[in-house]
C-alpha cells in the first residue's frame, strides 16, 4: 500500500520539530509540512479547510463542531497550553484584585478566542466575576478595526461593544478609557506605561497555585484531520496522534538532557524539574484520559459564555479511535 501523500500545518514548536526533520514517522503517511503561524493556519482551515491535518483553535473547533459544520474530526494533541494569568491587565491606580473589576470595562481582541474564553473561566470560577458583570469592549491590540471571526449570539444579560473608530484597546487601557485587558498578547505599549500592569503581580505563583488546586492547565491548540479523510482512512487520526505523542516524548527528553542547554535561556533545565515536580513526568500531557477535565471545564464555560449552540462533549470533538490509546 502505498502511503498517503499529505499536506500538514503546524506551528515550528520544539514539539513539534521531530515530526517536521523525520526523525518521527507518521504511520502510513508521506508528508508535506508547512509550519505557519497559528492565525494563518486558522483562517485557512476554517475559511476552506485547506490542509489535510493541521493545528486548530479549541474555541473556534468548539464552535463549528455545536453548529455541525466542523470540516475536520479532533486529535487530542495539545500543541499550545498555556496558563492565562499573564493575560490579564489592568489600571493599577483602579483594580487592586480581581473582584474589583465587577462594573468595570475590559477590552479584548475577540470574545470568542480561547485565551480569553479560559480568563474569564478563571475569573469566574476563581474569584465569582462573571461575564455578566462587565463591559466588554472589543477592539484591536495593536491597529484599531479588529472583526470578530465568528458571529456570535451572546447571552442577553452580557455587554459586549465595539472600541471606538481608530482606537485599540491597548491605547485605551493607558488613557483609562477601559479599566482591564484581556487579550492573549500584551498590551502593545512602552513599557513604563503608568498604572498599567498585571492583575496578578506575580502570575507564575498564582498559575501554580491554581493548577495545585484545580490540576488544569488550560489547553489552546488541538489537532484536527480533515473529516473525508478520516472517514476514508479510519486509522489516521489514531497513527497522527500517535506520531505527535512521539514528537513531543522526543522533545522533552530533548529538552531535559543537561549537557548542554538546548534553548536560548539560563536555567531551562531547572524550570522542567520545576514543572515535573508540580504536575508530574508527563507535565505536558496528550490525549483525553489525562485531560477530560480540563476539556470538560473549556466546553462549560464556552457554552455558559454564550459560544457554544449546545454543550458540547470530549466525544462529539474528538475522532472515537483517539479517546483511548494503547497499553503495553
Amino acid at each position: 500500500m502505498s502511503k498517503l501523500n499529505l499536506s500538514i500545518a503546524i506551528g515550528d514548536y520544539d514539539r513539534n520539530r521531530p515530526l517536521i526533520d523525520g526523525a518521527v514517522q507518521m504511520d502510513g503517511v508521506d508528508p508535506v509540512f508547512m509550519t505557519l503561524s497559528p492565525e494563518e493556519i486558522f483562517f485557512r482551515a476554517f475559511r476552506n479547510a485547506d490542509f489535510d491535518i493541521c493545528e486548530l483553535s479549541l474555541s473556534s473547533s468548539t464552535v463549528k463542531i455545536a453548529d455541525g459544520n466542523f470540516p475536520y474530526v479532533g486529535i487530542p494533541a495539545f500543541l499550545s497550553r498555556c496558563f492565562r494569568h499573564t493575560s490579564l491587565y489592568v489600571r493599577t491606580d483602579r483594580i487592586k484584585k480581581p473582584e474589583d473589576l465587577k462594573g468595570k470595562r475590559i477590552g479584548l481582541p475577540e470574545y470568542q478566542l480561547t485565551a480569553v474564553v479560559w480568563a474569564r473561566a478563571l475569573l469566574e470560577d476563581e474569584f465569582g466575576v462573571k461575564p455578566s458583570d462587565v463591559t466588554w469592549v472589543r477592539g484591536g491590540i495593536a491597529e484599531p478595526g479588529r472583526p470578530e471571526k465568528i458571529k456570535l449570539n451572546l447571552p442577553k444579560n452580557v455587554t459586549l461593544e465595539n472600541a471606538p473608530d481608530g482606537k485599540t484597546i491597548s491605547g485605551m487601557l493607558a488613557s483609562g478609557e477601559i479599566d482591564a485587558f484581556m487579550a492573549p498578547r500584551a498590551p502593545a505599549l512602552p513599557p513604563d506605561t503608568p498604572n498599567v500592569g498585571w492583575l496578578f503581580p506575580d502570575p507564575v505563583e498564582a498559575a501554580k497555585d491554581y493548577y495545585r488546586r484545580t490540576k488544569i492547565f488550560p489547553i489552546m491548540h488541538i489537532v484536527g484531520v480533515r473529516r473525508e479523510l478520516a472517514e476514508k482512512h479510519p486509522w489516521l487520526p489514531a497513527a497522527a496522534l500517535k506520531a505527535f505523542e512521539q514528537s513531543k516524548a522526543k522533545a522533552v527528553a530533548h529538552l531535559s538532557e543537561p549537557s548542554a542547554t538546548k534553548v536560548t535561556l539560563p536555567f531551562a533545565e531547572e524550570r522542567v524539574m520545576e514543572a515535573k515536580e508540580l504536575m508530574g513526568e508527563d507535565y505536558w500531557s496528550y490525549g483525553v484520559p489525562a485531560n477530560r477535565h480540563v476539556l470538560e471545564t473549556f466546553f462549560r464555560h464556552h457554552h455558559s459564555q454564550g459560544l457554544s449552540s449546545k454543550l458540547v462533549t470530549v466525544e462529539d470533538l474528538f475522532h472515537p479511535s483517539t479517546l483511548e490509546s494503547v497499553k503495553i
